[in-house]
């Protein structure tokens, strides 16, 4: 049996600290809304993916201060005994809507909205942030990744260039944005992702010869198996692949050279032993520019390792969680936003909406109002998709959204929605994103 885990610690110290401060001079209280936005589309990224939306739910199950918990915390005199009972009792309680897993984003989307008390939900920012600023940076390159490929699949080879945790969660990011497969096997057994793997050069080099590695791998995978021809010489390699496993071979790894020179290279050679159904997957540092570059290769298939898993360059989103709406001390609500130079905020509660065209997205519409009811509705908009979901409803997680079912219902949304975007969207240099963030007032509407 696994032991339960609290997540309630993979949090900044300074959360507690003003909870400490606001349970003592009465603030702790306060109705309030909380926003999770990116300022900006880092790597001037002409669109986001959002990500980790599931993961985070199932972290909020377990964001509860066990005995283990509130001992470090009264050891360490974080808090002091008044917080410490609080925390003991703690259970988010309030409302949170947001983008589904999948979804698109751009500048200024209100990709999560917390709403509860100040104690209850300003605690959370670290782990949302935590959560949504690696997945979702970790699926914006997956997604232009598989827009460079086409049709041609994309497998997720990473886990070696992250951390463990960090390793599992990006293979569950890359599927949702369009890769099809894992080499992760804990993510294959927790999200319901295929896996696959053969064998590296180490299987080759633990051999007398590299024919008697290939007949091993083929006894025992059989000839639809995929052979690494380049740990020698390639054209050797592919020789010595077709004269084991036949002209049935399944596929053969090419992880070295100048792969579209190399790519054609195999392809002639494979067609000239007979080989011709002969698959040829490249792997070798590939990111969405090298996949690219390969588009005319006849490559059938990709294999991406670090470039994925570290966000291609952009290894977190830049999403930032802020206080957007409050009450005051008469109950009523109030919009509040920093001013601070190059890091200001919009204030009020939002209701986010993308505008279409004939089916092709042509604004993100943000509605905005101080109050804490509902503000907008989709029938005010013809034309436009809303965007946001419930996710949580008085403290109680939505369940779909969680687990393998939920990754899959994340996966086929982003392939929805992403045919949505124009063609400009699906450059890969640095550009303004690909549709403009409108701000209204709500009464205005």
């Amino acid at each position: 049996m696994t032991a339960w885990t609290s997540s309630a610690l993979h949090t900044d110290r300074y959360e507690l600290t003003m909870l400490d401060a606001a349970l003592r001079d009465g603030t702790a209280g306060r109705r309030c809304v909380f926003e999770l936005f990116g300022r900006r589309l880092p790597g001037g990224r002409r669109f986001g993916v959002v990500a980790g939306t599931g993961r985070l739910l199932m972290l909020l199950r377990d964001f509860r201060f066990g005995h283990d918990e509130l001992r470090y915390l009264r050891d360490e005199r974080v808090v002091d005994a008044e917080t410490i009972d609080f925390l003991e009792g703690y259970r988010f309680s309030g409302d949170i809507t947001g983008y589904r897993e999948g979804e698109l984003y751009f500048p200024g989307s209100p990709i999560l909205t917390v709403e509860g008390t100040f104690a209850e939900a300003v605690v959370l920012e670290t782990l949302a942030l935590s959560v949504l600023n690696h997945d979702s940076a970790v699926a914006t390159a997956a997604a232009r990744m598989s827009v460079a490929a086409g049709e041609r699949p994309l497998a997720e080879m990473g886990s070696r260039r992250a951390g463990e945790a960090s390793a599992i969660a990006a293979a569950r990011a890359a599927y949702i944005a369009g890769f099809s497969a894992t080499s992760n096997l804990e993510a294959g057994r927790r999200w319901g992702i295929p896996t696959m793997g053969t064998a590296a050069h180490a299987w080759t080099l633990l051999h007398d010869t590299e024919e008697a590695a290939f007949r091993a791998q083929v006894e025992t995978l059989g000839v639809d198996t995929t052979l690494l021809v380049d740990t020698y010489d390639i054209r050797e390699g592919v020789e010595t692949a077709v004269r084991v496993a036949g002209t049935g071979l399944g596929g053969v790894r090419i992880d070295s050279g100048d792969l579209p020179i190399v790519a054609a290279e195999v392809r002639e050679l494979l067609d000239e032993l007979g080989a011709i159904d002969t698959k040829i997957t490249v792997t070798s540092d590939l990111d969405e520019y090298a996949i690219a570059a390969l588009a005319a290769s006849p490559v059938d298939s990709y294999g991406v390792g670090t470039s994925v898993v570290t966000g291609s360059g952009t290894p977190t989103a830049g999403m930032v969680y802020k206080l957007v709406a409050r009450q005051d001390d008469d109950g009523a609500w109030i919009g509040v936003e920093k001013a601070s130079a190059d890091k200001a905020s919009r204030g009020g509660r939002k209701a986010a909406f993308r505008t279409l065209d004939e089916g092709t997205a042509t604004s993100e519409l943000i509605v905005v109002s101080d109050g804490f009811e509902q503000i907008d509705t989709p029938d005010r908009h013809p034309g436009a998709r809303a965007l946001q979901v419930p996710l949580v409803v008085n403290g109680e997680t939505d369940a779909s959204y969680e687990g393998p079912e939920g990754v899959e219902a994340a996966r086929r949304h982003h392939a929805r929605v992403r045919e949505e975007l124009p063609v400009r969207a699906l450059a890969l240099s640095r550009s303004d994103p690909a549709i403009p963030t409108v701000y209204v007032d709500a009464d205005a509407v």
